[in-house]
Parts: structure tokens; C-alpha cells; sequence
């Protein structure tokens, strides 16, 4: 049996035993909690709420990825654009998310290109960095062969950069994902109407825990399944030519 499914029977396990010890509304066995994600599931709104956060995420992260890869790039193949947007990235990094999320509600509004928007912006000066180091340490060799035989833009990009690019921006894709969720879930409780973080800020205020595990265990779950068959298989692969990945 793999390890992975010994370890969370292992946890599943310990769950039941504490909630049938503690005998509290505030810790509800698996059991419990897995009536409650049936009966969400049965009625439509689980995968309802699930389906707009997902939305959500995949919105942010691609406009993040996007934009940060371009900034990456800039900056790491162009030391004027680096000395310009370097002290921009550091106040990126460092500028909390919170900030940035009750800032993007306050300009723009209760709206999806609000909450979008702050989740990207979030995520983008980590992109630009992991980026940014992968573009400094870019063979100049191909580039001279890729101007010597006047080489198309797209051959170039598609041919030259993205290859040397992809263990980089699978390492962004994979601490970008992490990223995206939790804030996504944090812009949903603030100021939204559906979606996971709504629903958890709910069953916070009615003390709900089981209505709260119902949620977040399935996203959890959703989040795992999105590691596990999508952004590990594609980590090996951009990494498959370095020492000790084969």
C-alpha cells in the first residue's frame, strides 16, 4: 500500500479517535462530516462553490503566470529594467496579502476583477523572481546562433527560451499553486458571495464545523488531485535532464 494513502488512513484514524473522545460539537468525527459534504454534494452546492473557487484560482494564477514570466524575463535578460523594477519586487514580496486584497476591494469594488486581480498580483513578484533567475542564467550562445541564422520570434521563444526556461517556471507553477489557493480562499471570505472561502466564513460564524471540514476537506482534496496528476508530472518532466531527476 503506498504511503501516501497509509499516512491519511493514519490520520483518519486519529481522527476518530480524538472526536470520540473529546465528544464535542466543536470536533466532529469523519463520519460527520462526511454526511454533511453528501448532503452538500446531493443539493449542488458543494460543487457550485468548489466550481467558482476553482474559477477563481485558475483565473489568477494564469494572469500571474503570464505577466510574471514576461517581468521575469525582462528583468533577468535586461539589467536597466532589473535596476527599474527591482525595488518594486522587493515591496511585492513583502507587501502583505491582506494589504493588498482590502486595497484591490476598496479601488475597484466587490467584483470578480477585484478579487482576481488582487489574488495575481499577489502571486506575480514570485513568478518574476524564480523567472528572473532563470533568464540570468540563460545560455547567450543560442541566442548568438538564433541571430546568426536570423531566427523567427516564435522560433526563438518556443525553440531557445521556454526549454531553458522550464524547470524554473515549473518550480514558479508549483509555489504559485500553493500561493493561489490560500489567497483565494482569503478573497472569497472578504468580499464575495459563493465559493469555498464565502461558505467557510459561514460555517465560522454559525460555529459549524462540520460544516466547515465539509468544505475545506474537498477543496483540500481537489488541491492534492491538481499536485499529484498535473503539476508533479509536468515538474518531472521540465526537470527531467538534471542529475538524479531521470
Amino acid at each position: 500500500m503506498p504511503l501516501r494513502l497509509l499516512s491519511v488512513l493514519f490520520l483518519l484514524l486519529a481522527w476518530e479517535v480524538v472526536a470520540a473522545l473529546a465528544k464535542s460539537r466543536m470536533l466532529p468525527s469523519p463520519q460527520e462530516v462526511a454526511l454533511v459534504a453528501v448532503g452538500l454534494a446531493r443539493s449542488g452546492e458543494l460543487f457550485v462553490n468548489l466550481g467558482a473557487t476553482l474559477a477563481r484560482v485558475v483565473a489568477a494564477f494564469v494572469l500571474a503566470m503570464t505577466l510574471g514570466t514576461a517581468l521575469g524575463v525582462a528583468m533577468g535578460r535586461h539589467r536597466a529594467v532589473d535596476r527599474v523594477c527591482d525595488p518594486w519586487l522587493i515591496v511585492l514580496l513583502n507587501l502583505p496579502a491582506l494589504v493588498v486584497i482590502v486595497l484591490a476591494y476598496i479601488w475597484i469594488g466587490l467584483n470578480e476583477a477585484a478579487a482576481v486581480g488582487a489574488v495575481a498580483l499577489n502571486k506575480l513578484p514570485n513568478t518574476a523572481a524564480t523567472v528572473r533567475e532563470g533568464a540570468r542564467a540563460l545560455d547567450r550562445s543560442l541566442d548568438e546562433v538564433a541571430q546568426v541564422y536570423a531566427m523567427p520570434w516564435r522560433v526563438r521563444i518556443l525553440d531557445i527560451l521556454l526549454p531553458q526556461l522550464a524547470p524554473y517556471l515549473a518550480a514558479a507553477t508549483r509555489s504559485g499553486l500553493s500561493l493561489v489557493w490560500k489567497i483565494v480562499l482569503v478573497v472569497e471570505l472578504l468580499g464575495r458571495s459563493n465559493g469555498v472561502g464565502f461558505e467557510i466564513g459561514v460555517a465560522f460564524q454559525l460555529f459549524d464545523v462540520a460544516r466547515l471540514l465539509a468544505y475545506a476537506l474537498p477543496f483540500v482534496a481537489l488541491m492534492l488531485a491538481i499536485e499529484t496528476f498535473l503539476v508533479q508530472p509536468l515538474e518531472r518532466r521540465a526537470t527531467r535532464w538534471r542529475p538524479g531527476h531521470a
